[in-house]
């Protein structure tokens, strides 16, 4: 069994894609069975583990796909960081101690600092 690319896969499914929208019989079987619609598309044994769902949007339903899940590593990525990450503040005008925490705004100038 000879293997696909990742660009033969890409390629087949837009195929999938581009012959959905004119044909509503493949349509059809594209949604119950797309291994089926594939391999009237291209012969070649698809891989095993490839198991694509396609699900007919059309009408009032709406399909949304979540995106893949993000591995918990115990450490934060870079852009989550830049999510989190604060700056400090420096307070005028004001009695407050603790970094803007007991300052009453209304009656302070605070000037953050990113």
């Amino acid at each position: 069994m000879a293997e696909w690319t990742e660009q033969e896969l890409e390629n087949v499914i837009d195929d999938v894609m581009r012959r959905s929208m004119v044909d509503e019989d493949f349509r059809s079987l594209v949604v119950r069975d797309p291994l089926a619609a594939i391999t009237k598309l291209n012969p070649k044994p698809l891989p095993e583990e490839f198991r694509p769902q396609f699900v007919d949007n059309s009408g009032t339903a709406r399909t949304f796909i979540l995106p893949d899940p993000i591995p918990m590593t115990g450490e934060l990525l870079d852009e989550e960081l830049e999510q989190v990450a604060g700056g400090w503040c420096v307070c005028t005008n004001c009695c407050c101690t603790n970094c803007c925490v007991s300052c009453d705004v209304t009656n302070c100038s605070i000037t953050v600092i990113a």
